[in-house]
């Protein structure tokens, strides 16, 4: 029997946050005296997670941002590569944020430490050529898609299926009138869901394109209600944004509901969502929501990036669904008219939009069903299993 480990996690951003804290519940309910600590956020101190350094210090998209912070993290990094070659975690666990975890992981593994991987990066998506160091950075990949493993499996890559952990949080029927009633809104009447992303770059490329588009959408409906969830440390910043764009967030009726967090009440009470490609347009899909994807950045960073794209879609609904099941719109293509136009379109009430919406709510049940797993067991006895190679 392995005794309760000592883990150490790194999670990037948000997303990672989230996951990394689904993850320890697994861990928690088979080895209640575990510990766990390294770079985290919230949702992992939630479970008792010592966060050397919050995750948000790592919350950078795009090569041209991350080389503005690039000596920062570096410094954590080297920081806590010495750290955990002191102290010597029987596991560490890479949560996403490939770039930082996977020359980390390297490391460890090198000076005998085990290490896992959570979170495929997406070589079936792009950079291909990152296989290579999977293959030499981790014992083992926690897959949260199903066709992942057997990939992996064909570059020498011990891997586990272990389902999507939001796909058991998230309700396959999500209760819309009761996440309106939590939010002060109105049972009936369009709602559109604002997520433009929690870095300070998505917040400075993408936030300014969703309000404007927000104010376009309210002329055309004005019934029309907003709302944003924002994290804490970005709050101030969207409220600008906002504000610039001459909406209201303040008063008995603001054009827009700025929310403490709350991601998941934004997507189970709005009627579509304005969203940046990411982990929370899965979000999305397994609320069912039809959605707009969008997604600015540096321009540098986006030509970078598509050179080594390999899928014709960014958005993970799309890429999942191997089809275009909901738009996408990224850099000069995501215009205020046009996300404004096309968000609208998902609120279309005649028989054929009603059809639409039916339809995408079809697909992306079967695919909440597909990805829907006991991830936390399924979880927890990989990272057994690697335990007991570790002391064998």
């Amino acid at each position: 029997m392995v005794q309760a480990p000592r883990l150490s996690l790194v999670a990037g951003e948000t997303s990672g946050d989230l996951l990394a804290g689904l993850l320890l519940d697994g861990v928690r309910a088979k080895w209640p005296e575990s510990t766990a600590n390294g770079i985290g956020g919230p949702h992992m101190a939630q479970r008792g997670f010592d966060a050397w350094w919050p995750s948000e210090r790592l919350a950078v998209r795009g090569y041209v941002e991350v080389l503005r912070h690039y000596l920062g993290i570096l410094r954590i990094r080297n920081q806590l590569k010495a750290r955990l070659l002191r102290e010597r975690p029987d596991v560490f666990i890479g949560v996403d944020a490939p770039d930082f975890n996977l020359d980390l992981e390297a490391d460890l593994r090198a000076a005998g430490i085990r290490t896992v991987h959570f979170v495929c990066p997406s070589i079936w998506a792009w950079r291909p050529e990152r296989v290579e160091k999977i293959k030499r950075s981790v014992d083992h990949v926690l897959c949260i898609f199903p066709f992942e493993p057997a990939l992996l499996a064909q570059h020498g890559i011990s891997a586990s299926y272990v389902g999507h952990p939001l796909a058991n949080v998230i309700p396959l029927e999500p209760d819309q009138a009761a996440a309106r009633r939590a939010l002060g809104l109105a049972e009936h009447g369009p709602v559109v869901a604002l997520l433009p992303g929690s870095r300070g770059s998505e917040i400075q490329y993408i936030a300014p394109r969703f309000f404007d588009a927000a104010v376009l959408m309210k002329k055309a409906r004005p019934g029309i209600r907003f709302v944003v969830p924002c994290v804490p440390a970005q709050r101030a910043a969207v409220e600008a944004v906002a504000l610039a764009s001459g909406l209201s967030v303040a008063g008995d009726a603001p054009d827009v509901l700025l929310l403490a967090g709350q991601s998941h009440t934004a997507l189970a009470a709005c009627d579509v969502t304005l969203i940046a490609s990411g982990t929370a347009t899965l979000e999305a899909a397994l609320f069912k929501r039809p959605m707009v994807i969008a997604y600015a950045m540096n321009p540098l960073s986006l030509w970078l990036m598509r050179r080594k794209q390999l899928q014709p879609w960014v958005g993970l609904p799309n890429i999942l669904c191997n089809d275009s099941v909901v738009p996408e719109l990224i850099q000069d293509a995501a215009s205020p008219a046009a996300l404004a136009e096309a968000t609208l379109a998902w609120l279309d009430d005649s028989p054929a939009g009603q059809q639409k919406t039916a339809a995408l709510h079809q697909r992306f049940t079967a695919l909440h069903h597909e990805l829907r797993r006991d991830t936390g067991r399924l979880a927890t006895e990989a990272l057994e299993a690697v335990c007991a190679r570790a002391v064998s």
